[in-house]
């Protein structure tokens, strides 16, 4: 056995390194065995945005070629002891097509208009890296919001300043606020916004994105996650929208509306410059030609169809959810808005003729008890500034809904809540250590 010598982890690994909490994600908690209806992790649950068979292999016109116009999808796995394309130029054609609206410019995006990555979680990371100095600049985050903005933002030895948004008025952007804070600290270069915003499913306007980057003074990028853009009104994406503003960067996956979670294949809109700057320093060969070659292939016209049905399917759930859970007597509002794939629904201590209010306990006594006992698994967001006894609800199939709406009737039905009044301590650390867990995951 070897000796350790002088090494030591403690001192030899970076310091926000070692203090960084572990990357905790959807199927840390519970897994895919095969019985469970996963409502979690905001995953398409109509499956990917592709033709294909019965038994889940790509229809033959796909694979081998087919009618005039059909795009064949060209994996061929004698190829892959070739390194892919570093480019990626006709994937990036692709997305520009699907985002050239001329809903808000007249120009038009280019494939030099783009970055492409493993997930938008690696547009997120490079944005750090590109505009941040570790331990001197700062990020601007508006919570509730998606967990990796913070994550990665630690991971680079870079501060955090949050702006929340607006509990008290339908979390709303605070755009004055932050405007103002902008304002005072010139070491913030980036602020990130998501919209819709998970875990409030509410979209941003326009308008108040323009606010912040019409900044008089303000030296830095305003970064829009659209991952979830797809699920609101047509037109609401702005990504053509960077060809106006230099100051601008839309991110969007195929991992929601497009069903292709598995293949982790994110994007940057940007200006020609940021662009470049990002792909400058890009691993040489961050997309697989697997990778590559499925996008290419969900971006076709056959396949947008299907993704686009699959869509109007889960927002026909959506809007059943909207209707049919507030009959639940246990169950109180819904925060935030109505603009992507999931739901955020406050849980009662009480039923509403009891005046019942929003209660963690609740929540995660609900959380738990769908996910071990009933194999349905949605996420407890609790923890998270405003949304104090809610759970974020994954719009799935119809077959998946109906599940759902049984199983949260029947636990709420035989739940008795525990008064606060005179529990041990221990009792309330343990519940409190509980919510923090369930709250920890990145999703």
């Amino acid at each position: 056995m070897g000796s350790r010598g002088p090494f030591c982890l403690e001192t030899c690994a970076r310091p926000n390194i070692l203090a960084l909490q572990p990357y905790r994600c959807a199927r840390d908690d519970y897994k895919d065995d095969g019985t469970n209806v996963l409502l979690d992790a905001n995953e398409n649950a109509y499956g990917p945005g592709l033709a294909l068979l019965p038994n889940g292999c790509l229809k033959a016109p796909l694979l081998n070629g087919g009618g005039v116009g059909q795009k064949n999808l060209e994996l061929d796995l004698r190829g892959l002891n070739r390194y892919p394309d570093p480019h990626q130029t006709e994937l990036k054609h692709h997305l520009c097509k699907l985002r050239n609206t001329h809903v808000h410019t007249d120009k038009n995006l280019t494939p030099n208009n783009l970055f492409v990555g493993v997930g938008s979680d690696e547009a997120i990371d490079a944005l750090l890296r590109c505009f941040c100095v570790p331990g001197r600049d700062k990020i601007l985050t508006c919570p509730p919001t998606y967990g990796m903005y913070t994550v990665s933002a630690q991971v680079n030895d870079v501060d955090i300043v949050k702006v929340p948004l607006d509990v008290h008025n339908h979390f709303q952007l605070q755009v004055q606020a932050i405007n103002a804070t902008l304002e005072s600290d010139p070491t913030i270069k980036l602020v990130y916004l998501c919209s819709p915003g998970n875990p409030t499913a509410k979209l941003i306007p326009k308008e108040d994105i323009r606010r912040i980057l019409e900044h008089p003074t303000w030296n830095g990028v305003v970064v829009l996650d659209e991952a979830y853009i797809d699920f609101s009104p047509d037109g609401a994406s702005l990504a053509e929208w960077v060809t106006e503003w230099p100051n601008l960067v839309v991110m969007q996956t195929l991992s929601k509306a497009f069903g292709l979670a598995g293949v982790r294949l994110g994007a940057a809109f940007a200006s020609q410059e940021v662009a470049s700057l990002l792909n400058n320093f890009k691993a040489p060969y961050n997309v697989s030609s697997p990778t590559s070659s499925l996008a290419i292939a969900a971006l076709q016209p056959e396949n947008l169809a299907i993704m686009r049905g699959n869509r109007k399917k889960i927002m026909e759930q959506r809007q059943r959810m909207l209707i049919e859970l507030p009959k639940i007597s246990r169950i109180g509002r819904f925060l935030g808005g109505t603009d992507s794939n999931f739901l955020l629904v406050e849980i009662l201590d009480r039923p509403k003729d009891q005046e019942g209010k929003a209660s963690n306990e609740s929540a995660l006594s609900l959380y738990e008890g769908l996910a071990e006992s009933r194999g349905v698994v949605v996420r407890f967001r609790g923890k998270e500034v405003g949304c104090e006894g809610c759970l974020r609800m994954t719009v799935g199939t119809a077959e998946e809904v109906d599940r759902l709406l049984a199983e949260i009737r029947s636990l709420l039905q035989g739940y008795s809540p525990v008064k606060n009044d005179g529990i041990a301590d221990g009792h309330m650390e343990q519940e409190e250590r509980k919510e923090n867990e369930a709250s920890e995951v990145v999703a």
